[in-house]
This record gives C-alpha cells, structure tokens and sequence, in this order.
C-alpha cells in the first residue's frame, strides 16, 4: 500500500474501533480523547504508521475523538497514514441496520469522516461491506468524484471476494490497494479453504476460495482485523494452543501478541494485521511485529495452525 507522503507504511495497521468510549449516541468525553492520546501515543512508539477507522465505529465517536488528537498534536497529521471505511449504516430507530454504497451516501459519508477527523483527506478509503443493490458503475462513478477532488488518495475494500473485487475493478479507473478480512489464529477459514479442497469438509468453510490469490496476483494488500483474536490466546488462557503460542514467545523473546501476528505475517500474502486493542501495554506489546520478520519456522507455524484447530490435517 503506497503513501501519499515520504511515511513508509508499517507491517502492522492500527485499528481505531475502540475510541470513543460507549457504542451509543452520547457524545465523547474529555476521557474518552485522554485514552485516544494514549492509545496513539503507544501505537506511534510501537512503529505503527497506519491508522485505521469507520465512519460507524462508536457512532462516529472512534473518528472524532481521533480528531482532536490529530488537532492537539500539530505535525501529526504529516506523519501517519489515515484509512476510514464507509459503507455500513447502523440501525436508526426501527430501522435495522443495512449496507448503502450509492454514489450520494458514499460521497456524503466521506465528507462526514473528513469533518471528524480534522484532516481535508483521507489516505485510503474502504468500502466496508458489499451492497447487493448499488452497481459497480455507480460506485465508481462516486469514487472517481472523490478522487478527483483530492478528497480521497487511494481506495480499496473490506469483507469482499476475489469475484466481487474483479467486478468492480472492471469499472473503476482508480486502483483497490487493499482487501480487509478477518483473519487470526482462532478465525482460520482463509487458511482452511485452500487445504480442504476435494474434501467434504470444504462445504463447511465459509471463506470464497482465491480471494488471497486474487489479491496478491493483483497488488491488493490483505488486511486482517480481529488479528488478535480477542485476545482468546494472549490473555493467560490455558487452551493447548494458548499455551504453545507462550512457550514460542519464551524460546523467541517476544510476546504472545507478536506470536500471533507473526503467524498472519509469516504466510506468503504478506497479510497486515490490525490490532484493535486500546491498550497502551498491549499496543506495545505488537511492537516486535512491526520491527521485526516473522521468525517461526515452517515446522511452527503449521504446529499452531494444526493445534488451534484441534485436529490433524486432511
């Protein structure tokens, strides 16, 4: 994913869908922007350069907050890497939430985003999550618009199939620089579905087979939220895999978060993880894998694979 600016993309996004304080409605606190300080502060001394939001994280709030640390910290701005997401619309009223990625909504939702984060561009923006009834034309017609304004510098998706991004590339005259998927060591299905082909398993794996392929042969970075399964194993959990992925940090001197990432980044697509915590220590604790290769040999991978899943290989 190349930058506007002389800033060299990390190997590691962070994930800004913890700012804000509550998911609800009610505005943000002076709280709420001391913890945002912190938790960038600790993702900038950790090495992370990207920064990661949605228009709906919080209600908002994720990106507003974020907002006025980029107005508190002046030169900031200059020396990150600003991704948003827009596409989804939360639930109002009776109305159930929905997915709107009409030419008017996307242009309106940017301009939104824009005015919460105090900033008049965005680095990347990703369309968040297909919309079964808006065409590829008129996608792109709103992001050739936003491009062209210098609103947006580059583009790319989330939650899409390699089918679904050829689709709309085929109509877009601006490239898709990246594809956001959640992918971990508990969520395997991306890794799953390219070994359980030609077996009865394969019905039961949910991920469309390819779309890494896809990406890779065509430039698009993967992207992999929920990178740290909830902390599921990182946390002190006593599960066999929990328990490998600590014995690997010891004999790596490193941290069980950075295990897990390494995991993600070891594989050949060259996946960048998200984290989301907004934990200052945890932030910190990724630091490795931001600074450091992957170092699990062939051998470890696969033991972490085969012992999250829980039963051997087909």
């Amino acid at each position: 994913m190349a930058s506007h600016t002389d800033v060299r993309p990390s190997r590691v996004l962070y994930g800004c869908m913890g700012l804000g304080g509550a998911w609800d409605t009610s505005p943000h606190t002076a709280e709420d922007i001391a913890a945002a300080e912190a938790a960038v502060e600790a993702a900038l001394d950790a090495g992370i350069t990207v920064f990661d939001h949605a228009d709906i994280y919080r209600h908002g709030k994720a990106e507003a907050v974020f907002g006025e640390v980029l107005a508190r910290t002046p030169g900031l701005r200059e020396r990150i890497i600003l991704q948003t997401k827009c596409g989804i619309r939360l639930a109002e009223g009776e109305r159930p939430g929905l997915y709107d990625l009409r030419g008017p909504s996307i242009v309106r939702r940017v301009e939104e985003s824009l005015t919460r984060l105090r900033t008049d561009v965005i680095d990347v923006l990703l369309l968040h999550r297909p919309d079964p009834l808006t065409g590829p034309e008129e996608i792109a017609k709103a992001l050739a618009s936003l491009h062209g304004q210098g609103l947006v510098r580059r583009f790319g998706v989330s939650n899409m199939s390699g089918a679904q991004i050829a689709h709309l590339r085929a109509h877009l005259d601006v490239p898709l620089v990246a594809n956001q998927l959640e992918m971990s060591l508990e969520r395997r299905d991306w890794v799953e579905s390219g070994v359980l082909v030609n077996t009865p398993a394969a019905a039961d794996s949910g991920f469309p087979h390819g779309t890494l392929e896809y990406c890779t042969a065509n430039g698009i970075q993967v992207q992999a939220w929920g990178s740290l399964a909830r902390g599921r194993y990182s946390d002190g959990g006593d599960s066999p895999a929990a328990r490998l992925v600590t014995d690997l940090a010891a004999r790596k001197q490193t941290t069980p978060e950075t295990i897990l990432l390494w995991w993600l980044q070891r594989h050949p697509a060259r996946i960048a993880p998200v984290i989301g915590t907004s934990r200052p220590e945890r932030i910190l604790a990724c630091r490795d894998a931001v600074h450091r290769e992957p170092e699990l040999t062939h051998e470890e991978w696969y033991d972490l694979w085969i012992t999250a899943r829980g039963a051997p290989l087909p």
